[in-house]
């Protein structure tokens, strides 16, 4: 365990430092409170025991700080003067304990196994969740497809290596899913996972959100604040959008991956990082390295492995698996189902929003059905507007599109037309049930004066 000491009196300083060496601990110890938070930001302790009266930082100031600089630290305070309103502030702003001079052995070695005892059960604890959170998200990336497949089988291969990925396809087809996949299954999965979208963060404040400031590097930096980059260090970073980077900032990023290092904006020292770099994009990026819009190197030193995620289209295999699991997330344990009719309308749609609109159509359902099952009249009347005018000449709706419900009216009329309005031979030629067509032909209100019983 690590413990970091701060004392201004050096003979009792050292006197605790050796007492404590002597229980087995590491120790290092500081004269004052500027010292401490230097040390705070250089490495990871997992208890501070701190004096309160110090000069330059006091202990509650070093106290608040510290708790900005590592959360987790368990803070235990001395002092030779303690009152009741002192206790209650440093207990407001986080100390675990608070000693009083002068004190025993046992009474400074009993808070100090406590703090670090309690310190042990928080790290347990964060474990056994992000555990368990790794593994729900790994059950959670379902598919049978051949394309699914390779994709996983593609996965496995790098996840245990550190190259840096670039991920390319559509948008929605899952690229944030995949890149904590590859985390997850990665020696650095007890890290931190940290995606960063490029083009949801304002030009202005994008270098200071990647590489962090230091106070009073601009207006509004009143304290000193980590980027991406070292909020992510050991773990794994995901710039999504990553085509949308300005070209000076594209040349920043490049001393990173090369130099593995970061200076925030106002600083005058570097900062090592060490994090697995993915990056994500669905515009094509040689395109923009043609345009002067993209830098060529910075480019190769991303695309070391490209993964090319394939769209729901190439996984109508996995359709049926993704709206169980969708049904599963949304529905909690109320048993929602789908009519074989509707599953087999999702797996035929051309899904242009991939799995994310597939995922947000099930929610959309799920909340504003009628009965448990959910069937073809459970469909937004919205549903499918996005689908393209056919080369076939089928006619457009309002906004130059058929909605899913057009299309389908469409082409049963088509073909009970064709089989001169018999719906028995209509229903084979659309190779459906009878009774399905049947329920169509209700369902939109489509009649014919010699409609024939067949």
């Amino acid at each position: 365990m690590q413990i970091l000491l701060a004392d201004d009196d050096q003979s009792l300083r050292r006197v605790i430092q050796f007492k404590l060496k002597k229980q087995g601990y590491h120790v290092v110890a500081v004269e004052d409170g500027v010292q401490a938070i230097d040390r705070l930001k250089a490495n990871r302790y997992d208890l501070l025991l701190a004096d309160i009266k110090m000069p330059r930082v006091d202990g509650l100031e070093l106290l608040e700080e510290s708790k900005r600089i590592q959360p987790d630290l368990k803070v235990i305070l001395i002092t030779a003067h303690a009152t009741i309103n002192q206790a209650v502030r440093a207990v407001k702003l986080g100390a675990f304990d608070y000693l009083t001079k002068p004190f025993e052995d046992d009474e400074l070695f009993g808070a100090i196994n406590k703090a670090l005892a309690f310190r042990q059960l928080e790290v347990e604890n964060k474990a056994l969740k992000s555990q368990l959170a790794r593994q729900r998200h790994v059950d959670q990336v379902v598919g049978i497809s051949k394309p699914f497949k390779a994709l996983m089988s593609l996965v496995d291969k790098i996840a245990g290596t550190d190259v840096t990925l670039l991920l390319t396809g559509e948008s929605g087809t899952g690229k944030e899913i995949i890149a904590r996949t590859v985390h997850y299954k990665s020696l650095r999965a007890e890290k931190e996972f940290i995606a960063v979208n490029c083009a949801a963060i304002p030009r202005e404040l994008i270098e200071s959100e990647l590489f962090g400031h230091v106070k009073g590097a601009f207006t509004g930096a009143v304290r000193d604040k980590k980027g991406k980059f070292e909020l992510a260090d050991g773990g794994t970073l995901l710039l999504d959008e990553i085509g949308e980077l300005s070209i000076d900032l594209q040349a920043k990023l490049l001393r990173v991956i090369q130099e593995r290092v970061v200076e925030p904006v106002g600083a005058e020292k570097l900062r090592e990082v060490d994090v697995r770099l993915i990056s994500a994009t669905n515009i094509d990026l040689k395109e923009r390295i043609r345009a002067g819009r993209f830098r060529e190197d910075l480019y190769y030193r991303l695309n070391v492995i490209p993964i090319s995620i394939p769209n729901l289209r190439e996984r109508k295999a996995d359709i049926p698996i993704l709206v169980k699991e969708f049904l599963r997330k949304f529905g909690k344990k109320e048993g929602i189902t789908v009519s074989p009719d509707l599953l087999a309308a999702l797996t035929e749609y051309h899904w242009p929003g991939n799995i994310r609109e597939l995922e947000n159509l099930i929610e959309r359902m799920v909340i504003l059905r009628q009965t448990d099952e959910l069937g073809l009249e459970d469909l937004p009347t919205d549903f499918g507007e996005a689908i393209a005018q056919s080369a076939a000449g089928l006619p457009s709706g309002p906004n130059g599109h058929l909605t899913f419900h057009e299309s389908e009216k469409k082409l049963i009329v088509d073909a009970l037309n064709s089989c001169g309005w018999n719906r028995t031979r209509a229903a084979k030629y659309l190779n459906i049930p009878r009774h399905v067509l049947i329920y169509r032909i209700k369902k939109y209100s489509i009649y014919e004066n010699q409609l024939s019983e067949g």
